[in-house]
């Protein structure tokens, strides 16, 4: 269970908190409460997402449910260094998104003082580990796996199926391309698909 830890009152140490689980589970919302609490306790914050990110806003991190908060949209991990400086919380949307040297960004943020808060698809679509999550994972401090609800089932659903054809990882969609399933109903479909393929 996640404790939101917002000072270390002993010494300044910043940390690395990641959010993480498949389309549809609320990462992003979660990221804009959190984001939205620092900013309340008069925190200063910025938020990050990659630039191919332009499905709703190109200036804003967009949740499904249109919640959202100013955001700046960079090329690579090395830019979030250039705009930290006197930062609180550095907050990352899509984290899968990025290259890897975000996970060493990530880390030298914490050491520096600054809390991190990165969401992000912890699975692509084939179910595999999705770019530098797992990595993520590891270094942070703390892990949020959040969840949705399966749309065949009605269980909670951590696999994100992609309902169009296509083998590229990086295809951004909503709810016409991707949908949320459980364990059963993912292996389900793809089994299905393999031998209709077949």
């Amino acid at each position: 269970m996640f404790l939101e830890n917002t000072v270390n009152h002993q010494k300044h140490t910043g940390w690395i908190e990641v959010i993480c689980g498949s389309m549809f589970s609320g990462k992003t919302e979660e990221l804009i409460r959190r984001m939205k609490r620092a900013q309340f306790a008069q925190q200063t914050v910025e938020i990050f997402k990659p630039i191919v990110d332009t499905r709703y806003s190109e200036e804003d991190v967009v949740s499904h449910d249109m919640n959202s908060i100013r955001c700046t949209a960079v090329e690579s991990s090395s830019n979030l260094l250039l705009y930290s400086d006197g930062i609180d919380v550095v907050g990352i949307d899509e984290g899968q998104f990025f290259d890897e040297g975000i996970v060493e960004v990530c880390t030298q943020l914490a050491n520096k003082g600054i809390r991190v808060i990165v969401a992000g698809l912890d699975m692509d679509f084939t179910g595999k580990p999705f770019g530098p999550m797992p990595n993520l994972m590891a270094v942070a401090e703390y892990v949020t796996k959040v969840h949705a609800v399966c749309v065949k089932t009605g269980n909670l659903a951590h696999f994100s199926h992609r309902k169009v054809a296509g083998t590229k990882q990086v295809f951004l969609g909503e709810r016409e391309e991707y949908e949320p399933l459980s364990r059963a109903a993912f292996n389900e479909v793809t089994q299905k698909e393999a031998q209709d393929r077949g």
